[in-house]
Protein backbone atom coordinates (compact mmCIF):
# COMPACT_ATOMS: atom_id res chain seq x y z
CA UNK A 1 0.00 0.00 0.00
CA UNK A 2 0.93 3.66 -0.94
CA UNK A 3 0.10 6.98 0.04
CA UNK A 4 1.12 10.59 -1.08
CA UNK A 5 0.88 13.45 1.73
CA UNK A 6 1.62 17.12 1.25
CA UNK A 7 3.52 18.58 4.14
CA UNK A 8 5.09 22.28 3.45
CA UNK A 9 5.62 22.32 0.12
CA UNK A 10 7.08 18.68 -0.28
CA UNK A 11 5.34 15.32 -1.09
CA UNK A 12 5.75 12.78 1.27
CA UNK A 13 5.66 9.41 -0.21
CA UNK A 14 5.12 6.38 2.44
CA UNK A 15 4.95 3.01 1.35
CA UNK A 16 4.24 0.14 3.58
CA UNK A 17 5.72 -3.41 2.94
CA UNK A 18 5.80 -6.87 4.07
CA UNK A 19 8.21 -7.85 6.30
CA UNK A 20 7.93 -11.74 7.39
CA UNK A 21 10.91 -11.63 9.70
CA UNK A 22 14.13 -13.24 10.26
CA UNK A 23 15.03 -16.61 12.05
CA UNK A 24 17.94 -16.02 14.65
CA UNK A 25 19.51 -18.32 17.02
CA UNK A 26 19.83 -15.99 19.46
CA UNK A 27 16.35 -14.94 19.58
CA UNK A 28 12.56 -15.82 18.19
CA UNK A 29 11.31 -15.41 14.79
CA UNK A 30 9.21 -11.90 14.80
CA UNK A 31 6.84 -13.07 12.47
CA UNK A 32 4.86 -11.00 9.93
CA UNK A 33 4.72 -7.05 10.11
CA UNK A 34 5.25 -4.44 7.83
CA UNK A 35 8.13 -1.96 7.01
CA UNK A 36 7.35 1.82 6.26
CA UNK A 37 9.75 3.22 2.84
CA UNK A 38 9.60 7.16 3.19
CA UNK A 39 10.50 8.73 0.06
CA UNK A 40 10.62 12.77 -0.17
CA UNK A 41 10.15 14.96 -3.06
CA UNK A 42 10.25 18.85 -3.34
CA UNK A 43 6.53 18.87 -4.73
CA UNK A 44 7.00 19.09 -8.39
CA UNK A 45 10.78 17.80 -8.33
CA UNK A 46 12.74 15.34 -10.56
CA UNK A 47 14.19 13.67 -7.52
CA UNK A 48 13.99 12.92 -4.18
CA UNK A 49 15.21 15.51 -1.63
CA UNK A 50 16.54 12.90 0.62
CA UNK A 51 17.69 9.35 0.46
CA UNK A 52 14.87 7.08 0.73
CA UNK A 53 14.68 5.79 4.48
CA UNK A 54 13.70 2.43 5.49
CA UNK A 55 11.81 2.59 8.99
CA UNK A 56 10.29 -0.36 11.81
CA UNK A 57 10.19 -0.02 15.21
CA UNK A 58 13.41 1.39 17.70
CA UNK A 59 13.83 -2.03 18.96
CA UNK A 60 14.41 -3.71 15.31
CA UNK A 61 10.83 -5.66 14.89
CA UNK A 62 8.52 -4.65 11.97
CA UNK A 63 5.19 -2.21 12.83
CA UNK A 64 2.48 -4.67 13.12
CA UNK A 65 -0.19 -3.27 10.67
CA UNK A 66 0.13 -0.93 7.54
CA UNK A 67 -2.13 2.02 8.86
CA UNK A 68 1.23 2.08 11.99
CA UNK A 69 3.68 1.74 9.06
CA UNK A 70 1.66 4.72 6.87
CA UNK A 71 1.25 6.82 9.83
CA UNK A 72 4.54 6.03 11.16
CA UNK A 73 6.34 6.91 7.74
CA UNK A 74 4.67 10.57 7.57
CA UNK A 75 5.53 11.42 11.22
CA UNK A 76 9.26 10.66 10.09
CA UNK A 77 9.17 12.16 6.55
CA UNK A 78 7.34 15.37 8.62
CA UNK A 79 9.99 15.63 11.06
CA UNK A 80 12.45 15.18 8.41
CA UNK A 81 11.57 18.26 6.82
CA UNK A 82 11.23 19.91 9.70
CA UNK A 83 14.46 19.48 10.95
CA UNK A 84 15.95 21.01 7.51
CA UNK A 85 14.59 24.33 8.36
CA UNK A 86 11.58 23.67 6.30
CA UNK A 87 9.19 24.16 9.58
CA UNK A 88 8.39 28.12 8.68
CA UNK A 89 5.34 28.95 7.10
CA UNK A 90 6.21 32.12 6.39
Amino acid sequence: MKRIYDHLGFEVEVSAKTHLGVANASTSRYGPGYLAIVTIWKAGGPVSCFTPVRLGKADGRPLRNEADALMGGFSAGRRLINDQGHNDRG
